[in-house]
């Protein structure tokens, strides 16, 4: 029977010296007694499994929002498939592979309904209230929103967990820092979750988008990534139906990328002789990371997205409305606090900021009990 302490041990002898080990742990915000036999990266897994906001992510959506159809990808599938591509790479680096899955399945768990519109719109309501960014929400939420423990608020994850929640990003973002405004390592299973997003989000939306028919593939031709894998499954597959040639050219698009992220990731960290996590430092210096060739191809695949589907006139009205409904709800609220769920009207009336309450309430509901509460508030015949 394995305990605790045998698997620490064991990661010492598979994992790689600059690997992020269980025992090395920065720990938690509030003490308690560890697992006999679950390592600290899987019981935040667990913890973050079992809470009410990955609960939710079902119901939140990216791009299209619920009634457009059952099989476009939510929040909740979308962090599946990172957590997915997450393992891999960690595998094959030799990195922590609990802290990497924990950190992709928490990484969307600040997102508001009705994906970027909903951020963008919080962001602006809350301007003057002390701002809303999604992944210092998602902190938020891990560390004081969740209600599952009597010793503690929150879910009491590690440090290494909460940093990666709070550093999720993409290479070009500003760097965050932990809600204790100091920064950490930025740790290869970190990055490892920030690239593996950076794949899933574009290959799933573009694997959506034509699904859709809002992409067509008159538009990805001379994209050179495109380009090069729609001929090679072509020519494997000259027969196919069109929804397997679709799925084959995402999976093809996919593994071509993560194959160049490993290897040139590899070759960074040889290059730097990074012997252990300590040597990373707080700097922001990203190692696993894509070569020059694929960034740029990777670039031309991002410029048809943004123009073609995030840019198309459907997309941009689902987003428009959605926002319409969220500015409404918050002055609403805002108006007349009474009409909250009574769990946050209780916070008010003990003395929490009003705007924080409501944001909170907000940037917590599903794609349909946003738009449920909308039409309780607002349409005349509707129960409420």
């Amino acid at each position: 029977m394995l305990t605790r302490k045998d698997m620490e041990k064991r990661e010492y002898d598979f994992l790689a010296p600059y690997a992020m080990k269980s025992a090395e742990t920065a720990g938690r915000q509030h003490k308690e007694k560890e697992h006999d036999y679950r390592t600290v990266y899987q019981r935040d897994k667990d913890r973050i499994i079992y809470s009410t906001a990955f609960r939710r992510l079902e119901y939140k959506t990216q791009v299209f929002v619920n009634h457009e159809g059952d099989y476009y990808r939510t929040r909740l599938t979308h962090t599946l498939e990172v957590a997915q591509i997450a393992r891999t790479v960690a595998r094959a680096l030799c990195l922590n592979e609990e802290l990497v899955e924990a950190i992709a399945l928490a990484h969307d768990l600040g997102h508001t309904p009705f994906g970027h519109a909903g951020e963008d719109a919080l962001s602006e309501l809350m301007k003057l209230h002390g701002g809303f960014d999604h992944n210092t929400h998602g902190l938020r939420v891990v560390d004081v929103l969740e209600k599952r423990y009597p010793g503690f608020p929150g879910l009491n994850l590690t440090d290494e967990v909460r940093r990666g929640i709070i550093g999720h990003s993409t290479p070009f973002d500003e760097k965050r820092k932990d809600s204790s405004g100091v920064p950490g390592p930025y740790l290869l299973e970190i990055q490892v979750v920030n690239m593996s997003d950076e794949i899933a989000y574009d290959n799933h939306d573009l694997d959506d988008g034509l699904k859709s028919n809002l992409l067509e593939e008159e538009d990805l031709k001379g994209v050179p990534v495109w380009d090069e894998v729609v001929s090679s499954v072509d020519e494997a597959h000259p027969n196919i139906d069109a929804d397997t040639r679709r799925s084959q050219i995402v999976r093809s698009l996919i593994n071509s990328q993560v194959t160049d992220l490993l290897n040139t990731s590899m070759s960074h960290i040889t290059d730097l002789k990074i012997k252990n996590a300590s040597d990373l430092g707080d700097e922001r210096k990203q190692i696993v990371n894509f070569s020059e060739d694929m960034l740029k191809k990777r670039v031309a695949l991002k410029e048809v997205l943004m123009e073609k589907l995030y840019k198309n006139h459907r997309v941009i009205k689902m987003s428009n409305k959605a926002s319409r409904f969220l500015i409404r709800l918050f002055e609403t609220y805002s108006g007349d606090p009474e009409q909250l769920a009574p769990q946050y009207l209780a916070r008010i009336k003990k003395g929490d900021d009003k705007h924080q309450v409501i944001c909170d309430y907000m940037a917590g509901m599903t794609d349909r009990y946003a738009l449920d509460q909308y039409k309780r508030l607002f349409e005349p015949y509707e129960r409420v």
